[in-house]
């Protein structure tokens, strides 16, 4: 195949994937105007693609610790108190986002990820191992304290524009944005790392491949990252009504509560008693030790055995990214059209999938059969973190409390992603040993568990559905308008 065709041959399999998903997704008409529809377009497409280069500003560790040979201990333990910071920071900045709004929020984390991006890119040019690492993985959990503002910012702003019977369809929608936040972090900082090469450390005559960075795989992100906040400074608006439309009803389960959204304390005792959103919790808690399991340490697991040349390897962000696409439009689509808005029933269907794939991984290391294993678990487990932190959580929270609920439940996949870096640098191969692909059988013996509990639980919902009633949408109001 020659060169052009196969640098050209990933870019078009993903616009294809774009294309023909979009082409076929159903309609839900609820009666808004083409002004209202127009408008929303300029509210959720820049917030969406500055979530997705958030995505890039915090899974560019990846393609950091493969070009300068970190080992699997210390890129978990790095991830693993990024994930708990992230996880934890939801007891305040759910709150924050409930009131201040999605849009200020959410130009928070950028500037935040921004900076702390290029704080690490300058760590990254005396080498992160200076101190043993310590400044390097301080700077990274205080991105992903930033980084925890886009889940919460995200899902605030986008409860107020679209009715509980739209969601689930937009989810796909979005979601594919979302998903080229995994094309850009994969793909693109790997190849923003070939490009620059190995940096030189300040204060080293040559270059030592133990301290050697890619400082680039960092700054360029925050780059990216300062453009995204100036266009959702400039063009996002937090409800119909700051952007001159009007507000309407969006029938899900806060619809009906008046005043101010509930404080903390409040609502999470009103969690605590809510069998639905705890058992929700519990099993995005599992998604999230699956979903990092599979896309961080495949490439990892990718470079130890020497596979990373295979096409699921060496394209393994288009792919992640078409594997999102494909699995949140699958699940939103059936949620809506063949479920009536119930999440429960995609969610066992997509964690069938991972149990399915976790036990055939036994079976297939060290073969090419395995990167397609992987991205198919992917396809499910991303699918069902759509499902269930992006949708349920506003249909279950209400768009007055949601910045609290979604920052719960999404801080408990954080959390579950802390665990799976926890107990996998543990148990992964580490030296020469990583080089034989039968010693990674401790990767699918680690994730199969989680699967199965996660699947189990996605039973116990599969009934739950929030309050639905048809929207009173009113035609766009222009005097008196906000923002």
């Amino acid at each position: 195949m020659p060169t052009w065709l196969e640098n050209l041959l990933p870019i078009l399999i993903l616009l294809t994937v774009v294309v023909v998903v979009v082409a076929r997704l159903p309609k839900q008409e609820l009666g808004h105007s083409a002004a209202f529809k127009q408008r929303r377009v300029m509210n959720w497409l820049p917030v969406g693609l500055a979530y997705a280069f958030m995505y890039m500003a915090r899974y560019n560790l990846t393609a950091y610790k493969n070009a300068v040979g970190m080992t699997n201990a210390d890129y978990g333990t790095i991830d693993e108190w990024g994930s708990i910071v992230y996880g934890l920071a939801f007891l305040l900045n759910g709150p924050l986002a409930d009131r201040f709004g999605g849009r200020t929020t959410m130009m928070v984390g950028i500037a935040g990820s921004a900076v702390m991006n290029g704080v690490m890119g300058y760590l990254a040019l005396d080498g992160w191992q200076h101190d043993e690492g310590r400044t390097f993985g301080y700077a990274y959990a205080a991105n992903m304290y930033f980084q925890s503002f886009g889940a919460v910012s995200i899902v605030k702003v986008n409860a107020s524009w679209f009715h509980l019977r739209e969601r689930g369809t937009f989810g796909g929608i979005f979601g594919i944005l979302i998903s080229l936040g995994l094309y850009f972090a994969y793909d693109w900082t790997r190849k923003i790392a070939e490009m620059w090469g190995v940096a030189a450390p300040k204060n080293a005559p040559a270059i030592d491949p133990s301290i050697a960075a890619d400082h680039w795989v960092f700054w360029v992100p925050a780059l990216i990252l300062l453009v995204m906040g100036t266009a959702v400074a400039l063009l996002v608006r937090d409800t119909p009504g700051h952007a001159g439309h009007a507000d309407f009803d969006t029938g899900d389960a806060g619809s009906d509560h008046k005043g101010p959204a509930r404080g903390l304390l409040t609502l999470l005792k009103l969690m605590l008693t809510n069998p639905v959103i705890l058992t929700i919790t519990a099993i995005e808690f599992c998604s999230g030790f699956l979903r990092n399991a599979v896309m961080k340490w495949h490439p990892v697991y990718a470079k130890a055995i020497g596979s990373d040349d295979l096409f699921v390897a060496s394209n393994w962000g288009m792919l992640l990214c078409c594997a999102g696409i494909l699995g949140g439009v699958f699940a939103g689509t059936i949620s809506d059209v063949l479920f009536h808005s119930r999440r429960g029933p995609v969610s066992a269907i997509l964690y069938g999938g991972m149990v399915l794939g976790a036990s055939g991984l036994f079976f297939l290391l060290g073969t090419p059969a395995l990167g397609w294993m992987v991205l198919f678990m992917s396809l499910c487990v991303i699918g069902v973190h759509g499902m269930l932190s992006g949708t349920a959580s506003m249909d279950f929270g209400g768009k007055k409390n949601v910045g609290i609920v979604v920052g719960i439940i999404d801080g408990f996949v954080y959390l579950g992603t802390a665990l799976q870096a926890a107990v996998l640098k543990r148990i992964l191969p580490e030296g020469d040993a990583a080089a034989i692909a039968d010693n990674w059988w401790t990767w699918p013996a680690a994730m199969l568990p989680a699967a199965i509990v996660g699947l189990a639980l996605s039973f116990v919902v599969w009934n739950a559905r929030a309050r639905v009633e048809r929207p009173k949408v009113a035609e766009p109001k222009v005097a008196g308008a906000a923002g």
